[in-house]
């Protein structure tokens, strides 16, 4: 029967029930059990269907719940001391304020923190992965911490895709509309009760409005840009649509929007709350790389000449690299960037009105000429740079040492910081009680140490590691009923997904971004053997496996379908799932259910992966190759390592190490869960799980992350940029860089003079002559190189000896070595400023001549 009339019907939150409103959009609740039970106590069927979503909880549920809550003396009194227990989160002083020196500007955002994407949770739709989930860590950690962060980054009107499977296991793609009113945002008001938005110009004079919505993470502020709105033409709304859709020049759109538009949206924030400006930009990949160009193009409206704008601009600018291979970062047409900066347009037309475009250009040149690298041009506009794990610093310095010409890759100037997460979000309720036990209560935001792993029983972790495993095999029972449904199959047919994976069955997780370098099909190489480990019957072995392929990666589907096709085969798909649309939500399942995360990318493509830290801090153990995080792990008491095959055929490496993968789960990982004591505890793998869990969490956990960028880069960046922060102090340094790098081919050092001793334990003395032409004594450094000599005859590893003067261009220092052997000695000079964080950032350097 059709109406003839509708009356849309919304729900009126009773007054005593208001603070709820304040918890729901404030999103520390989703790190913080005794909120999420609020909500999932209106409705806990609902609020499984809601996937956990606040707001939409109190937009939905039925008003006579509300109503009786609202008369639920016992409820209204948790619901007021969870509101004052938020009150109390955000005014305390915490571990910032507490190591504040004289110089913190506490109370005023220090960093502005750019990211494509914000994994905070499923109702915010703004995140794909990795990359996304560790920026939403990152603010999650600096609120724990009081760090004084502005998060910045784009509001998607469809954000990532939802996937599911075809009837032949490809993956398709659906994007969902995301009303910003249903979302935990708010729009940022100006004084006078309006939406605030900014703008930025592209090419035609095109200007596209920007409004400005904030979702508080806690104590942290992350603004979001969206193009979405009535005052832009259709072409334009969609600017902000799709998180990584479209083509290149659509990519490009976006990143002005975050780049320059963030950085206007930033202003604008501080100016409607009463803030100051951030003084440190923190650029989360090279996505927001043209941040630089807005930063520098106030100054230069300020009055600046663009030199010392620049290096105003990159002593307070911070890049994070997380790709370890050139093909996953960004790179445009040299053209169309400089068709976007509004090259051939009258000068008060163009984006970044006073930034010569010829210098924009300069920032992004690799050896391709006709392309523009947003790495490159992140770390030329960054005095501060790092990797997201030990072993990625080493590989993107040797990555990016073509950019610094005559220094040795150790010498690149990119550090790292070690990713982790957040351990309130991930770790299950029941675990965080055995925590609390281990550490006696201790605060983990800065616990670096858990001091009494014996404070719990094997029997009692065992209990807890049972419940995750049976709760993740609920799910998955569940999830492999909708995805077969999904997939054209009757309910009749679906019989056998009640019963998939065993509650007592050693589980083994999978579970990130598909792309070839992850080589999500190791497992397979062998189907047969994969299948006797599966199937065996005294030590069976389950696989739980998810992820999601990039829409445009036609080889990341074609790995996933092979995963489900071997899934469907009939006698393994109770043991072998792969679970579609895999988001926080499912992982919180995955990487506490599973006994065991695999880990096997191709090393040393993981720039450091975070999936493995999750199932650690839930007692789960680890099975991966020695990359990324793993890597620089204590490995031999807290997991298993497959081994690394150095070998340029690649099909001989694959074979090799999915053998020792084979070998590992069959002799070592399955026999040490199913061994038994006589009450059917596996005591021996519990004192693994312990060691594991009490030693590696501590070491991963995103509080420890970002206390090293606040102590590593964040403070030390703000003080560089004082330095120059006075125009005139800015415009002297950068007539300095000028003037060193004119007179540098004048510089010569030669006669390099060793004394007659060289006896171990001896110092020996060295010294070099110096023709430094116009420079003076204070503007370089010479330097000794001196180290033992490797069979190709290079000088390995060697130790740098400053060269004090001795008068008339002489320079000596001492050197000395405990063990005999043949050593080399040589010599060089390098630039030297208070301003240098390194030398190697000037790319000015000189050997002593043969």
């Amino acid at each position: 029967m059709k109406p003839v009339g509708t009356v849309q019907f919304k729900n009126q939150l009773p007054t005593q029930l208001q603070p709820l409103v304040k918890l729901a959009h404030n999103l520390r609740w989703s790190w913080r059990e005794e909120a999420k039970q609020l909500f999932r106590d209106i409705d806990p069927e609902l609020w499984e269907q809601l996937d956990e979503d606040p707001k939409q909880m109190l937009l939905q549920a039925p008003a006579t719940r509300l109503q009786f809550l609202a008369g639920d003396d016992e409820y209204l009194g948790r619901v007021n001391a969870e509101e004052q227990n938020l009150s109390e989160y955000l005014s305390d002083k915490l571990w910032y304020q507490d190591t504040a020196d004289a110089t913190d500007a506490v109370g005023d955002p220090l960093v502005a923190y750019f990211s494509m994407e914000f994994g905070i949770h499923p109702s915010l739709p703004i995140y794909s992965g990795g990359l996304g989930v560790l920026a939403g860590e990152n603010m999650k950690s600096a609120s724990d911490l009081g760090v004084p962060l502005i998060g910045v980054g784009l509001l998607y009107t469809h954000g990532y895709f939802t996937q599911s499977l075809s009837g032949d296991g490809w993956q398709q793609e659906e994007y969902k509309y995301h009303d910003p009113a249903e979302l935990p945002i708010e729009a940022v008001k100006d004084k006078n009760g309006e939406q605030v938005t900014v703008s930025v110009t592209y090419p035609g004079a095109q200007e596209v409005k920007i409004a400005l919505w904030v979702a508080n993470v806690g104590r942290i502020p992350l603004l979001l840009l969206d193009t979405n709105i009535e005052a832009n033409p259709e072409e334009l709304r969609n600017v902000t649509d799709r998180l990584y859709g479209g083509d290149n020049e659509h990519r490009i759109k976006q990143e002005l929007v975050l780049g320059v538009g963030g950085v206007r949206a930033v202003n604008a924030f501080c100016e409607a709350r009463g803030l100051k400006r951030s003084s440190v930009a923190h650029l989360n990949e090279g996505h927001a790389g043209f941040l630089t160009l807005e930063r520098i193009r106030e100054r230069i409206a300020e009055g600046m000449e663009y030199p010392a704008a620049f290096e105003q601009v990159r002593a307070s600018n911070i890049f994070t690299t997380h790709t370890p291979v050139p093909a996953g970062i960004d790179r445009f047409d040299m053209e169309m960037v400089r068709r976007y900066l509004g090259g051939g347009q009258p000068e008060d037309q163009q984006l970044c009105v006073g930034v010569p475009i010829e210098k924009a250009l300069e920032l992004g040149q690799e050896s391709d000429p006709h392309r523009f690298n947003m790495a490159h041009m992140g770390l030329r506009a960054s005095q501060h740079a790092n990797g997201v794990a030990k072993l990625h610093g080493e590989v993107s310095r040797d990555m990016f040492a073509g950019l610094y010409p005559g220094y040795e890759p150790r010498e690149v100037p990119i550090g790292h910081v070690t990713n982790g997460v957040h351990l309130p979000t991930w770790v299950k309720p029941e675990m965080k009680e055995l925590i609390d036990r281990v550490t006696g209560g201790a605060d983990l935001a800065v616990a670096d140490s858990w001091s009494n792993p014996q404070a719990v029983e094997s029997e009692k972790i065992w209990k807890v590691r049972n419940k995750f495993r049976a709760d993740l095999v609920e799910v998955a029972r569940a999830a492999t009923a909708k995805s077969w449904s999904h997939r054209g199959h009757t309910e009749a047919e679906l019989a056998w997904t009640s019963r998939v994976l065993d509650p007592n069955v050693l589980t083994i997780g999978f579970a990130r971004r598909v792309s070839t370098y992850k080589r999500l099909t190791l497992m397979l190489r062998n189907p047969e053997r994969l299948r006797s480990i599966l199937l065996n019957e005294e030590r069976p072995v389950q696989f739980v496996i998810a992820g999601k392929a990039h829409p445009h990666d036609m080889g990341g589907k074609k790995l996933m379908q092979e995963i489900v096709h071997f899934a469907d085969q009939a006698g393994v798909r109770d043991r072998f799932l792969f679970l579609p649309d895999y988001d926080i939500n499912l992982a919180s399942y995955l990487i506490s259910g599973a006994d065991v995360w695999l880990n096997n990318p191709v090393r040393p493509q993981e720039a450091s992966g975070t999936s493995g830290m999750k199932a650690v801090m839930n007692g789960g153990l680890t099975l991966s190759i020695s990359d990324g995080w793993w890597d620089e792990m204590p490995k031999e008491t807290t997991g298993w390592t497959i081994p690394t095959v150095e070998s340029q055929d690649l099909e001989c490496r694959d074979h090799l190490e999915s053998q020792a993968l084979y070998d590992l789960l069959e002799n070592e990982v399955a026999p040490l869960f199913y061994k038994r004591d006589k009450n059917g505890i596996p005591q021996d793998w519990l004192d693994l799980v312990r060691e594991s869990w009490t030693t590696l969490s501590p070491m991963v956990t995103s509080t420890r992350m970002v206390r090293d960028y606040t102590t590593q880069y964040y403070r030390p960046t703000k003080h560089q940029a004082e330095l120059i922060a006075q125009p005139a102090e800015a415009a002297d340094y950068a007539a300095w860089l000028e003037h060193i790098k004119a007179e540098w081919a004048g510089v010569k050092v030669s006669d390099l003079k060793i004394s007659e001793s060289a006896i171990t334990a001896q110092e020996l003395e060295v010294s070099v002559r110096v023709d430094s032409g116009s420079l003076n004594d204070d503007e370089f450094q010479a330097q000794a190189l001196f180290g033992a000599l490797g069979h190709n005859g290079d000088i390995e590893d060697p130790e740098i000896t400053v060269l004090t003067p001795r008068g008339d261009g002489a320079y000596a220092a001492k050197v000395s070595t405990d063990l005999p052997g043949n050593y080399g000695i040589t010599a060089r000079v390098v630039p030297n400023n208070r301003m240098l964080v390194s030398p190697a950032e000037t790319r000015l350097i000189t050997y002593l001549e043969n």
